[in-house]
């Protein structure tokens, strides 16, 4: 909730001319999915219905698109307007980076292993298959401090935050980390973010800086 929450208010903050509606039409949608959300796992993530799978995923595809959209105006607005602000186009391409990162992470988080109720509710063998290679789940053969935390000694599974970490990590290395992709969905989102966030960085950002001085 508090990763959709911030992907919000980073996308209200964005100039008129990056969205792709009104101000507040997306957002309202957005937390118009996310109340529901929430309501049917107000707490702990222990129960997962078809509506809660459908609102989820949404919810993470909505954000996505708007702030792919945003990227897109974002270079339009360099290649074809003159643009004379420099700051607020360093503001607004940091604004559309960080964005990729939690809604990426979070699009990791849903569906890896069949999302995140599902990872922490059935037994592994009862898993689907895993989208992700953590190193945890290669450790149990390695000294004993570090044995201890794998996925098989510990019952290890990964949660928000690592996927936060992995979505990081490939919007500035532009490629798997410790983490290796493994399913072909997974492969193509890291893609995706991968050339966004290359597009954000070096053409985005070296524009603004070259506008600055």
């Amino acid at each position: 909730m508090v990763a959709t929450l911030v992907a919000i208010c980073l996308y209200l903050l964005l100039p008129q001319q990056l969205l792709v509606a009104p101000r507040y039409v997306l957002p309202a949608l957005e937390l118009v999915l996310l109340i529901p959300v929430v309501a049917i796992n107000p707490r702990r993530l222990t129960r997962q219905t078809r509506a809660f799978r459908v609102l989820s995923l949404a919810l993470v595809l909505i954000i996505a698109v708007s702030n792919l959209s945003a990227l897109g105006f974002l270079i339009h607005q360099l290649v074809y307007a003159s643009v004379k602000d420099g700051r607020s186009l360093l503001l607004a391409a940091l604004q559309v980076w960080l964005t990729n990162i939690i809604v990426f992470g979070l699009a990791f988080w849903e569906l890896d292993r069949g999302g995140p109720v599902l990872r922490t509710q059935l037994p592994r063998d009862e898993l689907p298959l895993a989208d992700f290679r953590f190193s945890q789940d290669e450790n149990e053969g390695t000294v004993e401090e570090v044995a201890d935390g794998s996925s098989s000694r510990s019952d290890w599974v990964p949660t928000l935050v690592d996927y936060l970490y992995v979505s990081l990590t490939n919007s500035t290395a532009f490629s798997p980390t410790d983490t290796m992709p493994l399913s072909s969905r997974a492969k193509l989102l890291m893609s995706v973010e991968s050339v966004s966030a290359l597009l954000t960085s070096l053409l985005v950002i070296a524009r603004a800086v070259s506008i600055l001085h």
